[in-house]
């Protein structure tokens, strides 16, 4: 539709056609059958008259239901304006990838926008319109359960994975192709206080602007459409109604011109926060902060008319945030085609082909992380005889809690992979041990108790499985521990305090070290985990995150060396729950650890654990072995035009081929305000060839050192800086430089 009609029709709406375009509501709202109605909209509070105008409809897929809906709902408005369909589709549609998380540990934003290219393109197929991702939350605490979908504790690689993936998911974005991107949780809410889901966040500014926002910036800077504001409060105040971060930052000063969606509930949730008197204030808070859509309450639908009729409200702004809705209607070519690709057929034939889990597969395979193999253990030759033990050894269950639309009968297991890739007469199966001590937690999911009951094995089943597991151990050349947390145990509301393996699981792991025989352990989990007792006691350990549908032929491949693991993490992981938040670009203190001026006590250190996280950020380690040598720099100055070539030799020491991730971190040694001790600024996965030296080259520029100054000022400050280049945070070679103004 031209501009012009686009005008028109706004001006041909009504006052509660408006406010409908403003209203979210899920699925069992546009029901055909009148009494399934009455349970939800009383619960809500809604009439039926918003009801049939609301302009968007949430976590409805399926290109057949969507079809239905979409031609009902126009079958009854006026004006053939048509639904916007909103999912929340994360990391992946019927292709599922390993959680963001893990896939952030790839190190290859290219590798991630093919990946959600696809999954937009299964998604279309399927009726979605726009999709809830990327999730570009800075984490620093696993506690936190929403780890699982974050891309870890830099901002400078999440920002290179927020800009790929809203490119991947808008891609050639029309009428027929790509999904509309909504950046989410705007803003900060990786740093609620606690780890604990919906609490609070209490930053300052600038901490604020260095660290948390660059992600988003990534994202409206690649053009996404939409933004949701996040639960917590930013400075006092909560994002849904937060002018200052939604109208002054987001629109004003970074020129976002698209559509501000509220989390779930959010806008009825200002008066629980205290921010607001009732659902009228909170509508009148929230629209005057230019949050558009109202998802899941009654606070738009019941409200805004009257604030306008008061003249509370001025109705331009109502006429705002309906125009920004109705572009991207038209964006996305709704009018012309309100079903918009939604084709039963092209589910058949589009979604979870050969190609996509191939996708899925290299994305897994890059994302296991090898955290230890001693003596070289791994890989296994395909001849060995190993017993494959643990919760996740045989379970599908593989895919995280936020894979909404994967379906558990796409998922290999471990042991099927297994079998395939040696036979199964090699492989002994057992699972071993429950997966937890206690289910009842999964009652909040609305799982009935007797249903539950069937989750655990009974006591001889306990007892059998023990020592079937201790037998299998004692036959063969290796033992696989498949073992980690519960699925519904990260994700959203999955914040923990402990974040231990289950404790009988690490029973049953100890009795298995006990044999005196070879132990790989592999983790599932949807965050970092504390593993530092087995650590010590395991030959070999991958974390394979929630590995997605395509995850066990990764391992397996992984595992049997039909594939070098090249991951590096993203997230540190402690040594234990008292040291979170742990990350790798900390400040410095006034007394650190290493400090030359006091005695041992009085610095800041731990009486009981090393400051130092178990595995830092970028640590990773693969079957080829490397050794860092001559790093050099073309000049020591730094000038405003001219710029400084690093060069580093990589040498593989191995005769097998593999993939290096080379980091490039810098220390700014004296700023206006405390700098870190070490910021990423760059660098390069780079393919070594066997017993090879391969050259890499940097190039560092002035806009690398820019930081806000003591005034907020976004700016570089001359002075000495500390290059690091190596092959993670803690492992590197260094040279000085300086910067001239």
């Amino acid at each position: 539709m031209e501009i012009s009609q686009l005008k028109e029709l706004l001006n041909k709406l009504s006052l509660e056609e408006k406010i409908g375009q403003l209203i979210q509501l899920s699925g069992e709202f546009f029901s055909e059958d009148q009494a399934m109605l009455v349970g939800p909209q009383q619960k809500l509070g809604i009439n039926q008259e918003m009801i049939g105008l609301s302009g968007s409809v949430l976590n409805v897929t399926g290109a057949k239901k969507v079809r239905e809906i979409q031609t009902n709902y126009l079958n009854n408005v006026d004006h053939g304006i048509p639904l916007l369909f909103m999912s929340d589709i994360i990391y992946g549609y019927r292709t599922v990838y390993p959680i963001p998380l893990g896939f952030s540990t790839t190190w290859d934003p290219e590798l991630i926008e093919k990946g959600y290219e696809i999954m937009a393109d299964e998604a279309v197929a399927g009726g979605a319109h726009v999709t809830f991702a990327p999730m570009v939350d800075l984490v620093r605490d696993p506690r936190w359960g929403r780890c699982l979908e974050s891309l870890g504790e830099d901002h400078f690689l999440s920002s290179l994975y927020s800009q790929a993936m809203v490119k991947g998911i808008q891609k050639e974005l029309g009428a027929t192709k790509g999904l509309a991107a909504c950046v989410k949780h705007f803003a900060a809410y990786g740093a609620a206080e606690g780890g604990r889901d919906y609490n609070n966040v209490d930053m300052s500014e600038r901490r604020l602007r260095s660290e948390y926002l660059p992600p988003y910036k990534a994202a409206i800077d690649a053009g996404t459409k939409m933004v949701m504001t996040s639960f917590n409060t930013v400075d006092g105040v909560p994002a849904t109604g937060n002018k200052w971060l939604l109208n002054d930052i987001l629109r004003k000063e970074w020129g976002f011109d698209g559509v501000i969606i509220s989390d779930y509930a959010a806008v009825q949730e200002l008066i629980t926060h205290g921010y607001a008197e009732d659902e009228s204030d909170a509508t009148l808070k929230a629209l005057e902060a230019t949050n558009d859509i109202d998802m899941k309450t009654s606070c738009y639908a019941n409200n805004l008319a009257d604030l306008v009729n008061t003249g509370k409200l001025d109705s331009s702004k109502i006429d705002e945030a309906v125009w920004r809705v109705l572009c991207l209607k038209n964006e996305l070519g709704l009018f012309e085609d309100p079903y918009r690709g939604a084709s039963e057929e092209r589910e058949l034939t589009d979604i979870f082909t050969k190609e996509n889990r191939e996708t899925a597969l290299e994305i897994a395979e890059n994302s296991m992380v090898l955290l230890k193999n001693k003596e070289n253990i791994l890989p296994l030759a395909k001849s060995s005889k190993v017993a494959l033990i643990g919760p996740y050894a045989d379970s599908q269950e593989l895919m995280g809690l936020w894979a909404v639309h994967g379906q558990m009968s796409d998922v290999k297991t471990l042991k099927e992979a297994f079998e395939e890739k040696i036979g199964s007469k090699q492989v002994h199966y057992t699972k071993g041990c429950d997966m937890l001590e206690n289910y009842d937690f999964l009652g909040e999911f609305g799982i009935p108790i007797q249903v539950i009951g069937n989750y655990q094995l009974t006591e001889e089943e306990k007892q059998a499985e023990h020592a079937k597991a201790l037998a299998y151990a004692k036959q063969v050349d290796v033992v696989i521990m498949a073992l980690g947390e519960h699925t519904l145990q990260s994700g959203e509301a999955g914040s923990r305090t402990q974040l231990r393996l289950p404790e009988k699981q690490r029973e049953l792991l100890n009795d298995i070290i006990k044999l005196g025989k070879k132990v790989i352990l592999i983790t599932f989990s949807g965050r970092p985990l504390v593993l530092t007792e087995e650590f010590e006691m395991v030959d070999g350990l991958i974390q394979a995150w929630f590995p997605g549908t395509e995850g066990a032929r990764a391992l397996t491949n992984i595992i049997f060396g039909d594939k070098n693991p090249s991951a590096r993490l993203t997230q540190s992981f402690p040594h234990n729950e008292g040291q979170i938040p742990v990350y790798y670009n900390s400040f410095i203190t006034g007394r650190p650890e290493n400090s030359e001026t006091h005695s041992g006590r009085f610095v800041s250190k731990y009486l009981d654990a090393p400051n130092q996280p178990l595995f830092s950020f970028g640590y990773g380690l693969s079957y080829h072995e490397t050794k860092y040598k001559n790093l050099e720099i073309s000049t020591t100055e730094l000038t405003l035009q001219t710029s400084i070539v690093a060069t580093i030799e990589v040498e593989n020491l191995s005769d097998s081929q593999g993939e290096e991730v080379i980091q490039l971190y810098i220390q700014d040694q004296k700023g206006s305000v405390v700098r870190p001790v070490k910021e990423l600024k760059g660098f390069k996965k780079v393919l070594l060839e066997p017993l090879s030296t391969t050259k890499v080259e940097f190039e560092i520029t002035e806009e690398m050192l820019r930081f806000y100054t003591r005034d907020l000022t976004f700016e570089s400050e001359s002075g000495l800086f500390n290059l690091m280049l190596g092959k993670n945070s803690d492992e590197f070679l260094q040279v000085e430089f300086e910067l001239i103004k």
